[in-house]
């Protein structure tokens, strides 16, 4: 399955989107709150996936 530049895109944009939400829970929660870690997780999964439709990871 060929990867488009919009699914790269649509990534990049949830990546974006997630990190600025957790930027906002730990500044107003800490950063060590349930929220943050939750965000923080769901962030690294957006992340691995970016980096294997990219061809970072075999």
């Amino acid at each position: 399955m060929e990867v488009t530049r919009l699914d790269t895109s649509n990534l990049l944009s949830r990546i974006e989107h997630l990190r600025n939400s957790m930027i906002e829970v730990a500044i107003e929660k800490g950063f060590s709150s349930r929220e943050s870690i939750a965000i923080s997780r769901e962030l690294d999964k957006l992340l691995n996936e970016y980096e294997q439709v990219r061809g970072f990871k075999k």
